[in-house]
């Protein structure tokens, strides 16, 4: 287990030697320490991935391609241990962590094809004077800050598409999860990453090492993923150095059941939208609005299937829904559910925290939410369905788009032409018609709104670290 940060291909501690405790989220107990990066420590993470970057560029793309793959084939190996670290850091059920290092090792052979692909142009300017000819350059070195949800895939969902353009980055991982991003980083070198190109920094004071890593003159961009609050702030940092931003923020799905839909498998949908992951994801339903005519029913199959996840410690048998990130998480989330019952929503099922060791809370329907209420206008980011009857199509989804956030919605109705209509009025940057899941690395994935800016993935993903250059050229 990797417990020290890594700079220029050496493990080493802080510079003032601090460490960080690791709890189990399932029991509240410290698992270990981490060594915890300053913000001198930093700016010796960008030193070393400048040097590094000048060197790494200069690699042919297929050659760089040849890595990316060997890094996903690597990932792949180290599947069952990586997981095994995720659900002890983090909690999630242990089938739900080793499906986050396949598709977190999918991002490398997806930008290992893609590294070969950044596509230039050459034209005739209408003046006829001289060629137009335009180049994708990679944009330097990255600062890239990742949410502890999802331990290794939110790294390599932007290191893979970094180093295939020709970055180096520097990485800070969350502090409540950054043993998988150690290892993973220890990985990436074992399968061939030049020293320096890949850096990680754990670190305790976000704000001075933020500051510090953004103020180096190497840096160029910084992408994140979290919360908007968040990510407004790092907005304005990054501001007074003009530096490229990438940032996936908040998300508030709303998740629509049309009463002429299939009731049953809108209930398996609303099932992986909702609980994938226990319920900590950005992309996770938030606000279910269901037709009038079918309301009572979708509420009480809903109910009866959330009645049936069993909650517990991720490495235990069965297990589907682990315990909540820590104490600070229960408390949200028990204040939103009281909220909402104050409104004059009913509880369906569950409504209250697990009594005994870890973070845990019931999962969670409501039932007879008002549009207003306090648990549709934030994040709930745990196992709770708040139910929103409706009648009237215009008015439903001026509610669904009544929020800041614009990241995910999904959609549930047998009539086609209904369901793209609706998912093309959802102000959202990503819609599951018919479909409770949809990330895929070859998909776009990012919001519209407050929910985030650039895309990740696809291939969009690439040209989010690249430069544009355009050379005059007369001949």
């Amino acid at each position: 287990m990797q417990d020290q940060i890594l700079i220029g291909g050496e493990w080493r501690d802080g510079a003032d030697g601090a460490r960080i405790p690791i709890l189990d989220p399932a029991t509240g107990e410290e698992i270990t320490t981490v060594a915890a990066g300053t913000p001198d420590d930093a700016t010796a993470a960008v030193d070393a991935a400048d040097r590094a970057q000048r060197d790494w560029a200069r690699v042919a793309p297929r050659e760089r391609a040849e890595v990316l793959r060997a890094c996903w084939q690597t990932l792949l190996d180290h599947r069952d241990e990586l997981a095994g670290l995720i659900t002890r850091e983090h909690g999630k059920p242990i089938a739900d962590a080793a499906g986050e290092i396949t598709y977190a090792a999918e991002f490398f052979r997806w930008n290992s094809e893609e590294a070969v692909r950044i596509h230039g142009s050459i034209g005739i300017a209408p003046s006829g004077a001289n060629r137009i000819l335009v180049r994708h350059p990679p944009i330097g070195v990255v600062v890239m800050v990742t949410p502890w949800n999802f331990p290794a895939a939110m790294i390599t969902r932007k290191v893979a598409p970094a180093l295939a353009a020709g970055n180096a980055v520097v990485i800070k991982p969350p502090k409540e999860a950054p043993l998988t991003a150690l290892r993973v980083a220890d990985l990436l070198q074992r399968a061939g990453v030049p020293d320096g190109v890949v850096n990680v920094v754990p670190t305790q004071d976000s704000g001075s090492w933020f500051d510090a890593a953004t103020a180096h003159r190497a840096t160029r961009m910084v992408s994140f993923t979290g919360s908007t609050e968040v990510g407004r702030m790092l907005l304005r940092r990054c501001a007074d150095r003009v530096l490229k931003v990438a940032m996936e923020l908040g998300g508030n799905a709303p998740f629509v059941v049309f009463d002429d839909a299939d009731i049953d498998a809108a209930v398996e949908g609303a099932m992986v939208a909702k609980m994938r992951h226990s319920a900590e994801t950005c992309t996770a339903a938030n606000r279910f609005f269901a037709e009038a005519a079918v309301a009572a029913e979708f509420t009480e199959k809903l109910a009866a299937a959330m009645a049936t996840v069993k909650v517990g410690r991720g490495v235990d048998d069965g297990v589907t829904c682990g315990p909540m990130i820590n104490a600070a998480a229960i408390e949200s989330i028990g204040s939103l559910v009281t909220a909402a019952v104050d409104d004059g929503a009913s509880v369906a099922l569950g409504g209250a925290p697990i009594d005994g060791p870890g973070f845990f809370y019931e999962p969670t329907v409501l039932a007879d939410v008002r549009a207003s209420s306090p648990i549709t206008r934030q994040e709930i980011f745990g196992p709770v369905a708040p139910v929103i009857p409706f009648t009237d199509h215009d008015e439903m989804i001026d509610q669904a788009n009544d929020t800041e956030m614009g990241l995910a919605a999904y959609v549930y109705t047998r009539d086609l032409a209904k369901g793209l209509r609706t998912a093309e009025r959802l102000e959202a940057g990503m819609v599951g018609l018919n479909r409770g899941a949809m990330s895929d690395p070859a998909a776009p994935f990012g919001g519209m709104k407050q929910s985030g800016l650039g895309r990740e993935g696809a291939s969009e993903g690439i040209y989010e670290f690249c430069e544009t250059q355009y050379i005059a050229v007369g001949w």
